[in-house]
């Protein structure tokens, strides 16, 4: 119980970060937004530092650095993705990608599910699907540009929480700062190389420094969830996180949702009821 929760608060935490970010490339470079939010999210880790501890072993070290990575690029596609929209079908896309690696990583390392989770798995992975209904009449449909890195986006996210997952579980949130310092470093080369390329176009400081926040929030929580429980259930959980994405797009934005959207939310519900029985 205490695992899901922490999934459900990292997936809100996932939902609004992208919310923020997408929008704050929609004013400036992806890589303008990223600058901003990348250092505001190791900032965070490093003030949570003395309260929940870090160890820097080589393990920590290597598996630290190689979720940043896969960060950085996640960070540049999906704000990039989220930037071209539509929000509401390109966030989800990305989600049901997500989900799918690390699950399959948690099956294949031994985890076993009961039969609530037997049914409550395939069942919020249905819910991830039927939130991306964003098609149909009245609906932008996005370009294939934008779906191919939406699926790039997913990917890299899937391999940074792989990666996290994979760090010693008494390193605190050493692999969290040790991510997001190369995640940062990587971000300001590129933004170096590309500082022709960038625009006159100022980035939009507080939004994007509020989407790494939650970003870095959300990491923790998820950090902490595949630390107490299933990584199968805690991934698939997390990857909920279009519905907030698609709930502000609606409320800010007004991107339509579509009645499938909502019957995904409700199906999103029951499933982590049934995982919540598990």
């Amino acid at each position: 119980m205490i695992a899901l929760l922490l999934a459900l608060g990292s997936s809100l935490a996932y939902g609004c970060a992208d919310f923020l970010g997408g929008l704050g490339a929609r004013k400036a470079h992806v890589l303008c937004t990223v600058m901003i939010a990348a250092p505001a999210s190791l900032a965070v880790e490093l003030l949570l530092w003395p309260f929940l501890g870090a160890s820097f072993a080589v393990p920590t070290l290597a598996w630290g650095a190689a979720s940043g990575v896969a960060s950085a690029a996640a960070f540049a596609l999906l704000y990039r993705t989220l930037a071209i929209g539509p929000m509401n079908v390109l966030s989800p896309v990305t989600a049901l990608v997500s989900a799918m690696l690390p699950v399959a990583v948690g099956l294949l390392q031994g985890e076993h599910l009961g039969t609530t989770g037997l049914v409550g798995l395939p069942l919020a992975l249905a819910a991830v699907v039927l939130v991306s209904a964003g098609h149909g009449a009245g609906s932008a449909r996005p370009s294939r540009t934008a779906l191919l890195m939406a699926f790039g986006a997913g990917a890299a996210i899937a391999l940074q929480l792989v990666f996290l997952h994979q760090a010693p579980a008494d390193s605190g949130v050493g692999p969290l700062i040790v991510g997001r310092a190369v995640s940062s470093a990587v971000t300001l080369a590129a933004a170096g190389l590309m500082s022709r390329r960038l625009g006159p176009e100022k980035p939009a400081h507080a939004m994007s420094a509020a989407a790494g926040v939650l970003d870095s929030v959300a990491n923790l929580l998820f950090l902490l969830a595949a630390r107490s429980g299933d990584l199968a259930v805690v991934a698939v959980i997390t990857a909920l996180y279009p519905a907030g994405t698609v709930l502000l797009a609606r409320s800010v934005l007004a991107e339509r949702v579509h009645r499938g959207q909502l019957i995904g939310l409700g199906t999103a519900a029951v499933a982590v009821s049934l995982l919540a029985l598990a």
